[in-house]
C-alpha cells in the first residue's frame, strides 16, 4: 500500500491517500501524539508524517503490512522492553497493520524525545 506517488503536503493529504482502515489508524496514531505533545508542529518530512517540537520529535507512515512508528532513538533504547514483541531498530518500529495499535506504547514513546 503506497500513498500517491506526489509528496503530500499536510498529514491529512498523507492520511487521505489510503484506505479508510488504514486512515483510521494512522488518525489514532496522529491523535495519540497530539495528546503527548500538543504544542508539536505538524510536517511533513521525507513525505511522511512529522511532528516537531525544538527538533524532530516523531514520524509515522503506512507501509503494506505495517505502521512504521519513528521516534527518537533514545525513545527506541527507553522502551526496548515493551517492543520485544515488535520488529524495531535503532530508531524504528513496526507495528503490523492487522493487530491493534500499542496507542499506550505509541504515547510513551513520543513523549520520551
Amino acid at each position: 500500500m503506497k500513498p500517491d506517488k506526489r509528496s503530500p503536503a499536510t498529514i491529512d493529504e498523507y492520511i487521505a491517500a489510503f484506505p479508510p482502515g488504514v486512515q483510521n489508524i494512522l488518525k489514532k496514531v496522529r491523535a495519540t501524539i497530539q495528546k503527548v505533545a500538543p504544542d508539536a508542529e505538524e510536517t511533513i518530512k521525507y513525505r511522511i508524517p512529522t511532528f516537531v517540537l525544538n527538533e524532530n520529535l516523531v514520524y509515522f507512515a503506512a507501509l503494506q503490512k505495517h505502521i512504521g512508528f519513528y521516534p527518537t532513538t533514545s525513545g527506541i533504547e527507553e522502551f526496548k522492553s515493551d517492543l520485544a514483541e515488535y520488529k524495531f531498530a535503532k530508531g524504528s518500529v513496526q507495528f503490523p497493520i492487522d493487530k491493534p495499535m500499542p496507542l499506550s506504547l505509541i504515547k510513551k514513546s513520543s513523549n520520551s524525545g
